[in-house]
């Protein structure tokens, strides 16, 4: 094995370095020593290997990394010394893809100082602005690179790198699903959706928690209504009334401007989604003589005489009106839903 030593292909380890009075001069460079991988293919094939595998490593991490985000519980505690009780699932991701990210780095590293050309080659300085024959001298240099590289001759190191670059950013795609739960057609429809013309929803008054009449409503007055049955105790009562919340106004049958929001309303009473379809605030101001709403955020405002119109302001669209009438005991009903998504505009949107 002595022949495959460097001493015996003729290194110097740096004796030849020239020596000059001079202490601050160039020393030049060191005669080049050739490693074992240069001399010995058995060495140079188990360094491919090596790199190999820690390549496969990294896939098989990745591959873990998502297989624990699918199938550990979010809420599982696992005792880990000296770490203590941790998020089984946190503890996980974090190893999985610190393995991926390390063997990918280890194998680039473990791959450049054993197989790529280490010959040293001195630069000299030069204007930052390259010309012609820079550009072309890099060229050759980077195709130069390429071919000592072995990138193209040894398939198992480029084919394993392949693999595992593939495979890790499929890690950042699997966290996007933790933006939140697929919106479905939530963002569609509301409380007020369970409501039917044979099972119609009464309108309770927020303030006082009853159910109201039309006689209830004051002309000139701006009153806050939710649906029958939303308690403020439910566990998601934030999320329900941020898109069943309504404000009921009473205008004289004249006075109302829309044909289509007369017809929707009842005795000149009007029902409209509080919340502003700009950025979804709570509208909660009312202009009684000229029956204009503003919203307190960014001053959007709504004619609530004539289709809830934006007249100034950043909304997008008029506020969603919510048809009413009465039940057989006279009070204020909702026969089904909004006819357009409440808030603010998204992509889905259906106009």
């Amino acid at each position: 094995m002595s022949e495959n030593l460097p001493e015996a292909h003729g290194a110097s380890h740096g004796t030849d370095v020239v020596s000059h009075d001079d202490p601050f001069a160039d020393p030049g460079l060191p005669a080049h020593e050739p490693r074992r991988t240069d001399i010995d293919e058995r060495a140079a094939k188990r360094a491919e290997r090596q790199v190999s595998l820690l390549f496969v490593v990294s896939m098989l991490a990745t591959i873990g990394f998502i297989a624990s985000y699918a199938s550990i519980d979010a809420k599982k505690l696992v005792y880990i010394f000296p770490l203590g009780k941790v998020s089984a699932l946190n503890f996980a991701l974090g190893m999985t893809l610190g393995v991926a990210l390390f063997c990918i780095g280890a194998g680039a590293v473990h791959w450049a100082r054993t197989l790529m050309s280490d010959h040293e080659l001195p630069a000299e300085r030069h204007p930052i602005e390259a010309d012609d024959d820079v550009r072309n001298d890099v060229i050759e240099q980077f195709k130069t690179g390429a071919a000592e590289s072995g990138f193209g001759r040894r398939k198992m190191i480029r084919n394993t790198l392949i693999g595992s670059m593939a495979l890790v950013p499929l890690s950042g795609v699997v966290l996007l699903r933790d933006l939140g739960p697929l919106p479905e057609k939530k963002l569609a429809h509301t409380g007020w959706d369970k409501a039917e013309p044979t099972k119609p929803i009464r309108l309770v008054n927020m303030n006082t928690d009853t159910a109201m009449k039309p006689e209830d409503i004051i002309q000139g007055s701006l009153t806050f209504a939710k649906p029958e049955g939303l308690e403020e105790s439910a566990e998601d009562f934030q999320q329900q009334i941020a898109k069943d919340a309504l404000m009921l106004i009473r205008i004289a049958p004249e006075d109302i401007k829309d044909a289509e929001s007369r017809d929707k309303g009842f005795e000149g009473i009007l029902a409209y989604s509080k919340i502003c379809t700009h950025v979804g605030c709570p509208i909660s101001l009312y202009e009684q003589q000229t029956h204009h709403a503003l919203c307190p955020c960014h001053q959007s405002t709504f004619d609530l005489a004539d289709g809830a119109r934006v007249i100034f302001g950043p909304a997008g669209h008029p506020l969603p009106q919510l048809k009413i009438t009465t039940d057989e005991e006279g009070f204020l009903v909702a026969t089904g839903d909004f006819d357009e998504p409440v808030g603010p505009s998204y992509w889905e949107r259906p106009r």
